[in-house]
């Protein structure tokens, strides 16, 4: 796999930058949605999960947790408290009976919904105050992202 060919400092000023960058800019569109959020915002884990299962119908707890890098005791736990909540329902695997399969709700599809429309919302009215310049920036850096973030996250590879 061919590497960068930029400098060690630039990378490295990158790499600072960006450490920098994201959390941030995750905290501030998370405060707006829980802000403009109808019903009490979930925390990121528990929105993390549902989002994974409504992504994969049917995944089992040790499939998410790996997907999340999460111990499955944790998300077992999450979907015990998700489950109680009538967010998720959990289902005897037909061909292994000690198998629960996963699936959302109605109620959790809906409520994802709602936090994605947020999101796009918010990213979006941002994105309207850019300059032309800056957007063609942040549009060409979005494969570079992907593509970061598959290097990073062991179960997106």
């Amino acid at each position: 796999m061919p590497g960068s060919s930029a400098p060690r400092r630039d990378v490295d000023s990158v790499a600072s930058a960006l450490a920098d960058a994201l959390p941030a800019l995750h905290r501030a569109l998370d405060r707006l949605v829980a802000r403009d959020y109808a019903h009490p915002k979930p925390p990121e884990g528990r929105l993390n999960l549902l989002r994974h299962v409504a992504e994969h119908p049917g995944a089992t707890v040790r499939e998410a947790a790996e997907a999340l890098l999460m111990k499955p005791n944790n998300v077992s736990a999450l979907v015990s408290q998700l489950t109680e909540e009538g967010l998720l329902e959990r289902r005897q695997d037909s061909a292994d009976k000690r198998v629960a399969r996963l699936y959302p709700t109605a109620v959790a599809r809906r409520r994802l919904g709602e936090v994605r429309a947020l999101q796009v919302s918010h990213l979006t009215e941002a994105l309207l105050s850019l300059t032309e310049g800056e957007m063609d920036a942040l549009g060409s850096a979005l494969g570079a992202l992907h593509s970061l973030t598959h290097r990073l996250h062991p179960a997106a590879r």
